[in-house]
């Protein structure tokens, strides 16, 4: 029985069998990506929407997603696609190329290249490879908005045709990633690595009595400016939404609370969502 070892849930899947993230299978004794070329949201956004600050500010992006994720998030606001078991109606079918040639037509409006966002695209990595390749063919910039959850040798693989990433780090506690079906320790490695790569900014959405706390923001942060302080932390705001709609919307006095910690030994800390 094969294993997928994109990422540290190693699904061992039988004939026919699709794993945690929904969009892997067994099709004849091989892992296949079963939302390759699937895509169920496509925009053309500015980057500060990914959100990518220092990275071509002011620009658009050709942002894409498709379904699946291999984290089981009670708070996702993409969870309609992100816990899609299969393609729907809505989704439209488009190569690497058809992509390619969008994002090359869509230049005149400010766009600087593909972003693969809304759901967790790392689980369609095949794809998201095979586009990036052709991509940087044209000199178009490739984006990932990402969980970081996936495995080193296959992180490794993709860098070098990655310009840019925003890295959900959920929290800083392997109790609460627990709460999402995640792998701390993963995500971690995933940071390590890109920001030695490519150009990194990194997300924590902060949820009352989940991950709010000063002492794992002040750890968070430290360990942040370890890898490098110049490395920019978004903090959003929480918003009631999925499975945890009986939750509070995090209080600004929060965020300005963690920001200030944060700022004490990083250089670009931005709040969203407020």
């Amino acid at each position: 029985m094969p294993t997928c070892e994109l990422c540290f849930h190693n699904c061992s899947l039988e004939e026919g069998q699709t794993g945690f993230c929904r969009a892997r299978r067994n099709i004849n004794g091989i892992i296949v990506p079963i939302n390759a070329n699937w895509i169920t949201s496509i925009a053309l956004d500015p980057i500060e929407k990914k959100p990518l600050y220092h990275f071509y500010p002011g620009s658009k992006i050709l942002s894409i997603g498709s379904f699946g994720c291999n984290l089981a998030c009670p708070f996702c606001q993409n969870h309609s696609i992100a816990t899609m078991s299969y393609q729907n109606k809505h989704a439209k079918k488009m190569s690497s190329e058809e992509l390619v040639n969008l994002a090359l037509d869509l230049i005149p409006q400010g766009n600087i290249g593909i972003a693969f966002t809304y759901n967790e695209p790392l689980i369609g990595y095949e794809f998201v490879l095979e586009t990036s390749k052709l991509a940087k063919q044209h000199n178009l910039k490739t984006v990932l908005i990402t969980n970081g959850t996936i495995s080193e040798k296959y992180l490794v693989e993709l860098l070098p045709y990655i310009d840019a990433m925003n890295i959900d780090l959920k929290g800083f506690t392997q109790e609460f990633y627990l709460k999402l079906s995640g792998n701390l320790e993963q995500v971690k490695r995933s940071i390590e690595l890109s920001q030695s790569k490519v150009h990194v900014e990194l997300t924590s959405l902060i949820i009352p009595d989940e991950n709010d706390s000063e002492e794992d923001m002040e750890k968070e942060a430290q360990w942040i400016a370890s890898l490098n302080p110049e490395l920019p932390l978004h903090l959003s705001r929480f918003f009631p939404n999925h499975l945890w709609m009986d939750k509070q919307i995090t209080p600004l006095d929060t965020l300005i609370k963690l920001e200030k910690i944060a700022k004490h030994y990083l250089k670009h800390v931005h709040l969203g969502n407020v």
